[in-house]
């Protein structure tokens, strides 16, 4: 049996061509040689596979005899961008489901790749959670290469390197690392560099969140809250943070791009503070910052002062409820806690012509009604409304869970134990920060832990692009 034989029964042998449907074989004759293709309906574009069938129809048979072996008949008679050989048969799989086309021509050992790709792929729009009021409008989308080309368009230099992984036994996912070779911290790449390529998962199933938790470990953080990577859907910021040396990992199939190592001092940075001048890039900062302090201690302190636990000032004793109520204003937090996330998730699948009577019966649940049964008392819910204000100005949700945790968990510290126990509760949750480790090893409070004044400076105040 020859090569071409060989190398189609073994590809035959693994690939369902017959059995799913959208798995095609064409046979073809090349300048009088057999030779066959393969490649997955839908992941490849008409026209192109048309052109590059009508190319191989064209060739003579003095064409085809004068290359002596596939890398000889690409340079003398595929006129495509790109093209490659493999001489493994997995590796021709692999790029088969991604959408490249193989093609065996008889007399030769090795098999063809033509990039005849065309994915489903939506527009380069402005992500619906990190809107910007001016500056770029685009936004990664579901293909790895238009997300590595956003990127390249902005970064125009020498130094920016991507490199290439292929991770998950099943699914085989494309995951790229992105940094700047002069910047970043080469002992950082090369270990993340080393993860990745020995990593052993079953597949990326929901993408980048399926990665992070392969890095992290199964039960890595199992009960911490605190995010160790941070998320953007922004091709502006994964570009400046590169440009400043930290790494990128983009996930084929998922908009969201990886940035690390992300301390928590990370998070507090949005891109508006960029694009506006200096004072008013260090007012929406420091706004910022000051609303953290509101989202963490504003229904702990009500509840102490409720329950007479710290001395309440004459100015501020209209504030303090003296009615009857059914609940206690510990379990009144606890319930408006569920009841706001309950309408978050209501509001995400909840369709938009409804979204109006979703707005109406909340706030018909979380205002008449509820005050007027006895259940709640106007302080408790004006507390929680303005929590919940105050947490849409942070831009990462992940870190805006962490600080809610954190919250509940003061919360339950000062129903318990009155002030004692709300701050043993914040030491704990800053105990448990300060030993977090980002997913390349580093400190979570870096530049506060190892003290970095200049690094922690940047980080708080907006000095410069």
């Amino acid at each position: 049996m020859d090569k071409y034989k060989e190398l189609l029964k073994e590809i035959k042998g693994q690939v369902p061509v017959g059995e799913s449907f959208d798995l095609l074989e064409r046979k073809l004759n090349v300048g009088d040689r057999d030779a066959t293709m393969f490649f997955v309906d839908g992941l490849v574009s008409g026209s192109m596979m048309q052109r590059v069938i009508f190319s191989l129809f064209s060739l003579q048979k003095d064409q085809v005899d004068r290359a002596e072996d596939a890398e000889s008949f690409i340079k003398y008679n595929l006129p495509f961008l790109d093209t490659l050989v493999v001489k493994d048969v997995n590796q021709a799989i692999k790029y088969l489901y991604s959408g490249l086309v193989p093609l065996l021509i008889a007399g030769y050992e090795g098999i063809i790749i033509i990039d005849c790709r065309d994915y489903p792929l939506r527009s380069v729009e402005e992500p619906s959670k990190e809107k910007s009021l001016r500056g770029a409008k685009d936004g990664f989308v579901e293909s790895m290469m238009m997300n590595i080309a956003l990127i390249r368009r902005r970064i125009r230099d020498n130094h920016l390197i991507f490199k290439i992984f292929a991770i998950g036994d099943i699914t085989k996912s494309d995951v790229a690392m992105t940094y700047m070779k002069d910047k970043a911290d080469m002992k950082m790449v090369e270990k993340l560099e080393q993860t990745l390529k020995s990593l052993k998962v079953e597949g990326l199933t929901v993408t980048e969140q399926s990665l992070v938790e392969a890095l992290t470990g199964k039960k890595a953080g199992r009960f911490n809250p605190f995010p160790r990577v941070r998320y953007t859907q922004r091709p502006d910021i994964i570009a400046a943070h590169v440009e400043e040396g930290k790494i990128a990992i983009i996930v084929d199939n998922s908009p969201t791009v990886i940035l690390l190592p992300a301390g928590v001092f990370d998070f507090v940075q949005d891109v508006d503070d960029y694009y506006f001048p200096i004072l008013t890039g260090n007012y929406f900062r420091l706004l910022r910052m000051a609303n953290i302090l509101v989202i963490l201690f504003a229904t702990p302190v009500y509840l102490l002062f409720a329950e007479g636990d710290i001395p309440v000032h004459d100015s501020i004793k209209f504030f303090i409820t003296e009615e009857d109520f059914a609940i206690s204003i510990f379990w009144q937090f606890i319930l408006l806690e569920l009841a706001i996330d309950g309408l978050k998730l209501a509001s995400l699948n909840t369709p938009d012509s409804l979204g109006m009577s979703l707005s109406v019966i909340g706030a018909l649940i979380l205002g008449e009604f509820s005050v007027s049964s006895g259940w709640f008392v106007p302080q408790t819910i004006l507390c929680m409304a303005v929590v919940a204000l105050a947490s849409f100005t942070q831009p990462s949700i992940e870190l805006g869970y962490g600080i809610k945790f954190m919250r509940v968990f003061m919360l339950i510290g000062a129903h318990i134990l009155g002030w004692p126990g709300m701050a043993a509760a914040f030491v704990i949750s800053i105990a448990v920060m300060a030993a977090t480790k980002t997913v390349v090893g580093t400190s979570y409070l870096y530049p506060l832990v190892p003290w970095d004044g200049a690094k922690l400076k940047k980080l708080i105040f907006r000095t410069k692009k």
